[in-house]
């Protein structure tokens, strides 16, 4: 389908909650993005399709396996003759038969004689469903069984002119500092109603100007939030708090003791020997961080995993006037996602996604280092500061990320190009002359991107320089002005609504989706799933 049409050319205000196919109907001048039918056949990875469905199959085949050895007692009891199936007599002679033919088996493997006991047709599907179950145990699937959001209640929301006024209320900040929060929430891409925790909202009231930053207020907000959103992933997956082995919870600057997990652990009565991880200090790409954790457990075991990303905002409002700091009370807003993930092949039939690739890289330098950093202010307030190397940072470690991706998802065709683009420059570049590099076309193999809501100025970036469609980029549009920059959990709004609500690219079965996020450190992740 082709992209929903603009306002001249900016994204329409609608409003909180709503689909950005609701704004407009009318005709757009974007050039439409249609690929032939026969193009989308040969983009379809059928080894991915058929190893979803193989538990199944080798079931099937099982199945299948007994009835060929059930025929040929049958038949060499006998023979010809007419066979009453339902007797008790025929029952118990066939499953005595039965079980002298394992005996003679095993005395002929003994022996060293070989299979002959069995009939050719039944040695072939015993050779099919040996390899079959080969080939099922070297993909180690991991399944995305389901997952939620939090959706926060309408007291918590407030608008632009709300949130100036709760700023205000503080009595610590300058006209200029107000200023300067009221341009970057007006160029900000957050919507009229983005959700604030109690303790911050409550300056809002006549009777309690100052926001509560208590130990009391933030545990009240990381139990509102997570509670809710792991009650409703394991009703969508349909698992029972005690079917959890492993709990991943995020959360980067808010980490009390006892640990978010065991809060989590306590209130749903999970198992005593559930496996918990409790990541900090990891920023908006931890989400991603937790899922591929998540799945090296896997790896090691069969069961299930939670994986829960959030970030508390009521300990973290920033008091001072320093710029670089202030930008973290305009864009961070209240969110959290939870994740049920299993590796169990019988699980492939009832999820959702299959989890097919996770990349990680990490700059290493020392302005990546510095670019998201928590420390004090010259006057001693605590807070968040955000460089202004941040856009650069960020471009020249997702470059890295995706230059790691590529060759496990790029079409041969891309890579070839890139190949020839590297090696063209390299020759230019010893006559002292530049090469422009050639950037491959993800639209080839991914069709969905959930790219991390930061900040309006972030996902024009990224769908510049990746030369992605409007309509490639509404999920992160929307989620930014729908729910703000809820830092790790962003990426789960946004596949929430490309799941449900985008109009304009709906996901099929066999579409491929891809989250990039990225955080202190300076990290940038990306994780690519298949729809089941």
């Amino acid at each position: 389908m082709p992209p929903q049409a603009r306002e001249n050319g900016r994204m329409p205000r609608v409003g909180s909650e709503m689909s950005l196919a609701s704004a407009g109907s009318e005709a757009t001048n974007t050039r439409e993005y249609r690929v032939r039918k026969s193009s989308l056949i040969g983009m379809i990875n059928w080894t991915h399709v058929l190893l979803s469905h193989a538990p199944h199959l080798l079931i099937l085949g099982m199945i299948i396996l007994i009835g060929q050895v059930v025929q040929q007692v049958v038949t060499e009891l006998f023979g010809e003759s007419e066979v009453q199936w339902f007797s008790y007599e025929t029952a118990s002679v066939v499953a005595l038969a039965i079980k002298e033919l394992f005996v003679r088996l095993y005395l002929a493997i003994y022996d060293s004689e070989g299979f002959y006991v069995f009939s050719p047709e039944v040695k072939t599907t015993a050779l099919l469903l040996i390899l079959g179950a080969w080939i099922v145990r070297r993909d180690n699937p991991v399944y995305l069984m389901g997952f939620a959001t939090f959706k926060a209640p309408d007291s918590w929301k407030c608008d632009h002119d709300q949130i100036l006024e709760m700023m205000r209320r503080q009595e610590c900040f300058n006209d200029e500092s107000i200023g300067f929060m009221k341009r970057i929430l007006e160029r900000s891409g957050t919507g009229p109603a983005t959700a604030w925790p109690p303790g911050i909202k409550q300056s809002l009231d006549s009777h309690a100007p100052k926001a509560d930053r208590s130990m009391d207020a933030s545990r009240k907000e990381a139990e509102t939030v997570i509670f809710d959103c792991v009650a409703n992933a394991l009703e969508k997956a349909n698992v029972k708090p005690k079917d959890i082995d492993i709990l991943v919870i995020n959360c980067s600057l808010f980490a009390p003791t006892p640990s978010l997990c065991a809060m989590v652990v306590a209130h749903f009565g999970m198992r005593p020997d559930v496996a918990t991880y409790n990541l900090s200090g990891m920023g908006c790409s931890a989400s991603l961080i937790s899922v591929d954790l998540a799945k090296r457990l896997l790896d090691k075991r069969l069961g299930k995993a939670l994986v829960v990303s959030t970030e508390i905002i009521t300990p973290n409002l920033y008091h001072g006037n320093d710029r670089g700091f202030l930008i973290q009370n305009t864009l961070f807003r209240c969110g959290g996602a939870a994740i049920v993930l299993s590796n169990n092949w019988l699980d492939g039939r009832r999820a959702w996604y299959k989890l097919l690739h996770t990349v990680r890289v990490q700059s290493s330098g020392e302005a990546g280092y510095e670019c998201v950093f928590e420390g004090e202010d010259k006057t001693g307030e605590r807070g968040v500061r955000l460089s202004k190397d941040i856009v650069k940072v960020a471009g020249k470690t997702m470059e890295k990320n995706l230059t790691t991706l590529g060759p496990q998802v790029l079409p041969l065709s891309e890579q070839i190009h890139v190949v020839w683009s590297l090696l063209i420059r390299f020759i230019m570049k010893k006559f002292g002359k530049s090469h422009k590099p050639y950037v491959p076309d993800f639209k080839r193999c991914i069709d969905h991107f959930c790219i991390h809501a930061g900040g309006r100025a972030v996902i024009d970036g990224i769908e510049k320089n990746m030369k992605l469609e409007k309509f490639h980029s509404e999920a992160s549009r929307m989620t930014l002005y729908n729910y703000g920059n809820t830092s790790s959990s962003s990426i789960w709004y946004e596949l929430e609504y490309i799941q449900e609500e985008q109009k304009s690219n709906p996901l099929k079965k066999g579409d491929r989706i891809m989250q990039v996020a990225f955080g202190s450190g300076f990290k940038c992740t990306s994780g690519v799933w298949l729809k089941l």
